[in-house]
């Protein structure tokens, strides 16, 4: 079907949708002054009317005159205002569904006792407590998501674990490992928000920081304003980083097979301007007082439908009688997959990718979000035998510019002996 016809059709069944859960604002506001129900009114229709406006131009305006982000922000305000709606529809429907069956109730009584009964002619009202239960149900999500972006997005939280391994060298013990992963940097909206969660982790002194993927949404240029910014990490033992599922480009359409692999090219040409050591299927034997420890990272490889550009046997090659192993891998399916399976002796690896969904529920004891229907692992420490596995839960976003009840985090572990 053309855009032409598509996207008009769709922005009627917005309108209708509009229409009919306006009713329960009508019925909300029923004892309002006149002026409090035309805020209200106000209030309800002007917000439609920029959404409207917001999702005629993401698909027919010129996308040169606006930046990524605002282009973002122009689908996720149509997100967020029709999701709401269709929870207060829904709720309505319901409300509507029993006065219907009561109207069919009092119809039927009346045609089997061939009477009338005593609502002939009388019109069965909406019920007030559907119509606040609505407005209700569709002002939640509406209120939880703009917090979400307005104070969850860069709401950046350092999370502390000690990792035991048994067979660590003993100059090791103690050592502090900074962690990032999936930065995004096309999504970003605040850039001294951006910085200061840089300045938080540079606070804690590690002495290495790792990066697991996932710097871009699609194009190297994305990073380009905010190589100042990420070239302030340093560590006495290096900064190490490998790639994910979105920084070969894969979700673009690229004028020609040339463009695409000189996107690849640049985001690499980035990772070095910015200090850090980017691990490509390859390994470093970093040591402390004489001690070795090897440090490997591998391209994208999951287990489920993302591309699988990773080659652990590579990674591994020439670190066989090193007593410590850590992995840098960006989807944490690969540790079940081939990890634990074939590399018994990786002891720790650290990955990024599920972001936590940027939405969930962690309190003390409790810890819920739908990634866990998708990934085993998906926030956190996991441990099996002496292999032990982190899942940094991001420190960025994609698509929904913001995170409820998973903040984005920063890694700290501490290396310690058994």
């Amino acid at each position: 079907m053309s855009k032409l016809i598509l996207i008009p059709l769709v922005a009627v069944i917005f309108i209708l949708i509009d229409l009919y859960v306006f009713q329960a604002l009508k019925i909300g506001v029923q004892n309002f002054s006149q002026l409090g129900k035309n805020i209200a009114y106000g209030i309800y229709w002007g917000f439609t009317a920029i959404t409207l406006l917001g999702f005629f131009l993401y698909h027919f305006g010129n996308p040169d005159f606006f930046s990524r982000v605002a282009r973002q922000f122009m689908l996720v305000l149509v997100f967020m205002n029709y999701l709401s709606k269709t929870i207060a529809l829904l709720v309505l429907l319901i409300g509507d569904v029993i006065r219907f069956g009561q109207w069919s109730f009092y119809k039927i009584t009346d045609l089997l006792n061939n009477s009338k009964s005593g609502i002939e002619g009388e019109k069965i009202s909406r019920s007030e407590f559907f119509a606040k239960s609505a407005l209700v149900a569709g002002t939640l999500p509406l209120a939880a998501m703009s917090f979400g972006i307005i104070s969850g997005a860069h709401d950046y939280r350092i999370r502390r674990k000690s990792i035991v391994i048994p067979n660590l060298p003993k100059a090791w013990h103690g050592v502090k490992i900074a962690q990032l992963s999936d930065i995004h940097s096309g999504s970003f909206w605040n850039r001294i928000a951006v910085e200061g969660g840089i300045d938080m982790l540079m606070a804690e002194k590690p002495d290495m920081v790792f990066f697991t993927g996932d710097l871009v949404n699609n194009e190297a240029k994305e990073v380009e304003k905010y190589i100042p910014i990420f070239s302030k990490l340093k560590a006495d033992l290096g900064v190490y980083s490998t790639l994910g599922n979105h920084d070969y480009g894969d979700y673009k359409n690229w004028s020609s097979e040339k463009a695409k692999a000189q996107n690849l090219q640049d985001l690499k040409e980035a990772h070095k301007l910015m200090g850090w050591d980017l691990l490509t299927n390859e390994n470093r034997i970093l040591t402390v007082d004489k001690e070795p420890l090897a440090v490997l990272g591998v391209e994208n490889w999951g287990a489920g439908r993302f591309a699988k550009y990773g080659d652990i046997s590579k990674a591994y090659a020439g670190t066989e009688g090193l007593p410590t192993k850590i992995l840098l891998s960006h989807d944490p399916s690969h540790w079940d997959a081939q990890i634990r399976k074939d590399y018994p002796d990786i002891d720790l690896m650290l990955a990024g990718h599920t972001h936590g969904f940027q939405f969930g529920i962690e309190i003390p004891g409790f810890k819920w979000s739908p990634s866990q229907y998708v990934y085993k692992q998906w926030a956190g420490l996991y441990q099996e035998g002496n292999q032990s596995l982190y899942v940094n839960r991001g420190y960025g976003y994609l698509g929904y510019p913001g995170r409820i009840g998973i903040p984005p985090e920063i890694t700290i572990l501490e290396l310690r002996q058994g």
